[in-house]
């Protein structure tokens, strides 16, 4: 694997957040999903100025799908592993103050259904969609969350995501879907919803995230357990000092391309 490919795909500069949840535990997770999936989703989805909004449901049983490594933070401390992400896409960057009406909901709702939010932003057109597949749809998915090596800087790190990252991941040939985020710093600021922990020290925040999509679970089982991972590691390990791999239960859409869906999209 090399730092360029033959046929890059085409991309798509986007800007997005995405905020990780953890739900509630003093009721069954499922219930927590189900409020999730089902009121919150209609203050999210009625937002101005959102080009998609999708849902991605975390499997419960996610102790780290990365091959493991003697100097990479593989698996997943139990305390820090999260239930869902909200991918939240904007028209452009004044999106964010169109839709201060709907936030204000969501601030209100969310100690309905979450116990921990954090919302992490990157800056507009930071967020890269790679059309790895023309006319695919993928039948499974793993998100990654990547954590900076100490002494790596915040440009040398996001030079190396789409540098070289991406097109390792392209190069194995087998992704029906690539999306992927680099974070500004974290900041309890951007999302300080009342009631709702936001407890991110500094040696637990995360840096980047990376969506890949398989045509099936089998495909995505084949990713990690075969040499395909474990090949990537070598590019990975001088530039991050943890790789967080989820398995994805399910992806839902409510908005997309700026339109509200009557139901969500699978």
């Amino acid at each position: 694997m090399s730092e360029s490919i033959s046929t890059a795909p085409e991309v798509t500069k986007r800007f997005t957040s995405s905020i990780l949840l953890w739900m509630r535990t003093d009721q069954p997770r499922q219930t927590g999903m189900g409020y999730w999936k089902g009121p919150h989703s209609g203050i999210i989805a009625n937002t101005p100025g959102l080009t998609e909004y999708r849902q991605i449901h975390l499997a419960e049983a996610n102790p780290g799908r990365w091959p493991a490594h003697d100097t990479l933070e593989t698996a997943i401390p139990a305390e820090r592993k999260i239930d869902g992400i909200a991918e939240v896409t904007f028209e452009n960057v004044l999106s964010p103050l169109a839709g201060r009406k709907q936030t204000a909901l969501a601030f209100e709702d969310e100690v309905n259904v979450f116990r921990r939010t954090l919302l992490y932003a990157g800056p507009p057109n930071s967020s890269r969609w790679y059309d790895v597949a023309p006319g695919s749809q993928p039948g499974s998915r793993a998100v990654l969350y990547l954590r900076r090596r100490e002494g790596v800087g915040t440009l040398e790190f996001h030079r190396f995501v789409k540098k070289v990252l991406v097109p390792a991941l392209v190069d194995t040939g087998v992704l029906r879907e690539l999306r992927t985020q680099v974070f500004l710093p974290w900041s309890e600021k951007l999302w300080d919803t009342p009631n709702v922990a936001h407890d991110n020290p500094d040696g637990q925040q995360l840096h980047a995230s990376v969506i890949l999509g398989f045509a099936d679970n089998g495909a995505r089982d084949a990713f990690f357990t075969g040499s395909l991972a474990a090949r990537l590691t070598e590019l990975i390990v001088p530039m991050a000092s943890a790789i967080h791999a989820y398995d994805v239960d399910a992806t839902l859409r409510y908005v997309k391309n700026g339109q509200i869906l009557p139901h969500a999209e699978v």
